[in-house]
């Protein structure tokens, strides 16, 4: 079973590895990093480790036995008990629970570790097996529509007092 992991130095080469092989996957779905996130890669991830260290974003690689990440499930904007839930999935691991596992596994570490007591999200609409994780999840849409990198999405929260 691959296990959630906190976002560490020694991810840098499969991490790179799932955003390069997964590109065109996750562009049907949400906005392309574009080729300077590539090229930057290295000084990117010291730069989101710097983030965490300092409290204010949570950042979650999902990693098979073998090492391979097979997902990201970020906390970013921690503030006031709250915290904005963002993640995606590699294409050959969809289908699988692995995602909608994931984020149960994040209100754990929400509650126990961080002291987060509400997660907020979003999803483009036409990012369909997002929104259905979030709602198998316990999310509820808001009724805010968003814009997320020029497209049409909606707004989900999900309070996690009493888990």
């Amino acid at each position: 079973m691959p296990e959630l992991q906190r976002l560490r130095p020694d991810h840098a080469p499969a991490l790179l590895a799932f955003e390069e092989e997964n590109r065109a996957f996750f562009a049907a779905t949400v906005p392309d990093r574009g080729d300077d996130y590539f090229t930057r890669f290295a000084a990117r991830h010291a730069a989101l480790l710097a983030e965490q260290a300092t409290g204010a974003c949570h950042f979650h690689v999902l990693v098979a036995q073998d090492g391979e990440v097979l997902g990201r499930f970020n906390l970013m904007d921690a503030a006031d008990g709250e915290a904005e839930l963002g993640f995606r999935l590699a294409e050959k691991a969809t289908g699988r629970g692995l995602a909608t596992a994931a984020v149960r596994e994040l209100f754990t570490l929400c509650t126990q570790t961080y002291a987060l007591t509400k997660l907020r999200a979003g999803a483009t609409l036409t990012n369909s097996a997002s929104r259905a994780v979030l709602t198998r999840t316990g999310f509820v849409p808001t009724g805010e529509e968003l814009v997320l990198s020029g497209e049409r999405g909606l707004g989900y929260i999900r309070e996690l007092e009493g888990l």
